[in-house]
């Protein structure tokens, strides 16, 4: 797995700084075929493999729904074992992004639930560049990767902390919300990938493109949801939770 340069946790941008786009990705035939040379990966082959995961569980209880108690998802990956850590815990393991070489790399991919007026939604947060002139010189290759590796990290979400949705299974049903963080507004946006049951079966595939284009991802239909970034009550009230982001 190729590499990339990047740079250190900078303070995510505000949610009303980022661009919405309301579109979720679906099974089916595509429409047109689209290709992408994706010369980097994030996360290794696009298949996830179980067997490479590591879950810690840190501080929370698979038995407590995440609307009464806060659960976040941390994961990284090694280049030298190939092999992808998540941490579930009430906030970000901040262990797992330290030390030079994760400082460089950026690659990590972070999340956390969240109940908005009554409805669970999973917000999923990836670093696309800023802080950096490196990060923003590849900044277009990292949205790229980003976007055809988040099935692979939803299922790793999903197989990491299974006996939670074993437990609470509408949880499969609550809406995957993708925060990209860029300081180029282009990759600056927030992507609804539709319920976390079909977002983490997403499949897409790559093949070879001129050597002078990046190319495109082709994902499995797209198309349009219709809905708006569930945003919190503004006083206090039992309809949210956690109340303060984590993330």
């Amino acid at each position: 797995m190729s590499t990339l340069t990047t740079s250190f946790l900078p303070p995510l941008e505000k949610e009303n700084s980022l661009s919405v786009y309301t579109t979720t990705r679906r099974r089916g035939h595509s429409k047109k075929s689209q290709s992408i040379v994706p010369v980097a990966r994030l996360f290794g082959p696009s298949i996830f493999e179980a067997s490479k995961l590591k879950v810690l569980f840190l501080g929370v209880d698979e038995k407590k729904h995440p609307a009464k108690l806060p659960r976040t998802y941390t994961l990284t990956h090694s280049d030298i074992t190939c092999k992808l850590t998540l941490a579930v815990s009430q906030t970000i393991n901040n262990s797992q992004l330290e030390g030079w070489y994760n400082r460089l790399q950026r690659d990590e991919v972070v999340a956390e639930w969240k109940k908005v007026k009554g409805k669970m939604s999973l917000h999923v947060h990836c670093h696309i560049s800023g802080d950096h002139f490196l990060l923003d010189f590849v900044a277009r290759l990292r949205y790229y990767i980003f976007c055809k590796e988040l099935p692979v990290v939803l299922k790793a979400f999903v197989h990491g902390d299974g006996n939670l949705l074993k437990n609470y299974p509408e949880l499969e049903e609550a809406l995957v919300w993708v925060y990209f963080h860029s300081n180029i507004q282009e990759f600056n946006k927030v992507d609804c990938w539709g319920p976390l049951k079909e977002a983490s079966s997403l499949s897409s595939t790559t093949t070879n493109s001129s050597s002078s284009e990046l190319g495109e991802i082709q994902m499995d239909n797209t198309s349009n949801c219709n809905l708006d970034l569930p945003q919190p009550c503004q006083g206090s009230c039992t309809c949210c939770f956690p109340s303060t982001r984590k993330i």
